[in-house]
């Protein structure tokens, strides 16, 4: 299968086509730099140049593939709800050449991204096998660049590691190759309409978080209110103080058992 990645070249993106490669896929990966095409050829892949803006670019990609996993997200914190708009573009701009093909298109959920997952879910009533793929606040891995190595950044900027409230919100997580697995098991046998939480615990009290990163660094841990988390924190205050805890059971339901089975064995190793 020909399978357009967007978003290629990203943390997540790079494993998902390294993922792809070992299990026969071919991959057309969507970035916006020479450096990014270089880095695909590189890795067996082909490139697409083009950017988020770019609709045609999408489209192009989208409509010469077998199967589609989107990944792209401008994570321009200052102005989220542009992100989230430009998000719903491009879905809508994809989902459009798609309409009818059965193929698969699979994209991931962005925190209060509701509309690009609802446009999902209509292209499921209209031909195309979507699914979307909800990732744990943690996609651990080498070159981690995420929410936990932020915290950390946080903590040793303030002079101490902070949780809101009493930290009893948890944090669920994922290895990053892990989570890569999940989009490749999407793509090839999620049913139209799935929604698949990609995790690997039940998820870890935030305090938690914050003791293991205070004691790491050797700066004390205290709690802060909710008023103060945005200032403490900056754009993830509200993440923050995000809480879920999920089963692995949870994870799977709605899923064909041999899905069931393939998704515990990938989260295993």
């Amino acid at each position: 299968m020909v399978v357009f990645v967007t978003g290629a070249t990203g943390y997540i993106g790079s494993a998902v086509v390294r993922v792809l490669m070992q299990y026969g896929h071919q991959v057309v990966g969507l970035t916006r730099s020479d450096e990014g095409a270089a880095i695909l050829k590189a890795a067996g892949a082909e490139a697409h140049i083009g950017t988020l803006e770019d609709l045609a670019c999408f489209q192009s990609g989208a409509a010469s593939a077998d199967d589609v996993i989107h990944l792209a997200f401008r994570h321009d914190f200052s102005d989220f709800a542009g992100s989230l708009a430009t998000d719903l573009r491009a879905v809508e701009a994809m989902g459009a050449v798609l309409k009818g093909s059965e193929k698969p298109f699979v994209i991931t959920a962005h925190a209060n991204g509701e509309a690009s997952e609802d446009e999902a879910m209509a292209l499921a009533e209209q031909g195309v096998r979507t699914s979307i793929v909800s990732l744990a606040p943690s996609v651990h891995g080498e070159k981690d660049k995420g929410f936990v190595p932020r915290l950390i950044h946080i903590a040793r900027e303030k002079g101490f590691s902070a949780f809101i409230g009493d930290g009893s919100n948890r944090w669920t997580a994922v290895h990053r190759l892990d989570a890569a697995s999940l989009f490749r098991l999407a793509l090839e046998s999620a049913p139209a309409g799935s929604r698949l939480d990609g995790v690997d615990d039940e998820g870890v009290p935030f305090r938690d978080i914050a003791g293991i990163i205070g004691k790491q660094l050797n700066v004390p841990v205290a709690s802060i209110s909710q008023e103060e988390a945005q200032a403490h924190f900056g754009f993830l205050g509200l993440i923050a103080c995000f809480s879920r805890r999920i089963s692995a059971i949870d994870c799977a339901k709605g899923w064909a058992e041999s899905i069931r089975s393939a998704l515990f064995i990938a989260l295993l190793y």
